[in-house]
C-alpha cells in the first residue's frame, strides 16, 4: 500500500513539473504580448487566465501531495534503504521544479516591468490624444466666434 502512495506521489510530482512548463511557455507568450505594440488586450487576458487555471492545478496537486506525504512519511524515515531510489526520484523532481519556479518568478517580475511600461506608454498617448482633441475643439470654438468683417477703406487724405 505504501509503495502505490509513493508512486502516487513521483507521479504528482511529475505532472507538477508538466503544469510548470506549461506556465513557463504562457509568460514567454506574455513577453511577446507585452512587448508587441499592436497586440490586443484580449491576448493577455487569455494567457492570464490560462496561467491561473495552471495555478489552481498546481495548488491542488501541492496539497494531494502533503497529505500522502503525511500518510507516508512515518514509513519513508523508518525504512529509508528499502524505498532508497523513490526518495532519489523525488529529490530529483523537486530539485527540478525549484529550478522552474525560480525561471517562473524571473519571467513574472520582467512580465510585470514589461507591462508597468506598457500601460506608462498607453496612458502617455491617451493624454496626448486629449490634449490634441481639446486643442483642436478649442480652435474650432475660436474660429465659429469670429464673425467675418467685411473689408473697410480707410480715407489717408487729411
Amino acid at each position: 500500500m505504501q509503495e502505490t502512495y509513493i508512486q502516487i506521489m513521483l507521479q504528482s510530482l511529475e505532472k507538477k513539473n508538466k503544469v510548470l512548463d506549461q506556465i513557463i511557455q504562457l509568460n514567454e507568450r506574455q513577453k511577446t504580448v507585452l512587448e508587441s505594440a499592436d497586440s490586443p488586450v484580449e491576448e493577455f487576458d487569455e494567457t492570464v487566465e490560462k496561467k491561473s487555471a495552471l495555478i489552481e492545478q498546481i495548488e491542488q496537486l501541492d496539497s494531494g501531495f502533503e497529505q500522502l506525504y503525511d500518510r507516508v512519511r512515518d514509513e519513508l524515515q523508518t525504512n529509508r534503504e528499502e524505498y532508497k531510489e523513490q526518495i532519489r526520484q523525488m529529490q530529483e523532481c523537486i530539485r527540478i521544479i525549484t529550478d522552474k519556479s525560480v525561471q517562473i518568478q524571473t519571467q513574472e517580475a520582467r512580465n510585470k516591468d514589461l507591462m508597468v511600461s506598457k500601460f506608462a506608454r498607453v496612458k502617455k498617448q491617451a493624454r496626448q490624444v486629449r490634449v490634441n482633441s481639446k486643442a483642436t475643439s478649442s480652435y474650432y470654438q475660436s474660429m465659429s466666434r469670429t464673425s467675418v468683417i467685411d473689408p473697410q477703406f480707410m480715407d489717408d487724405k487729411k
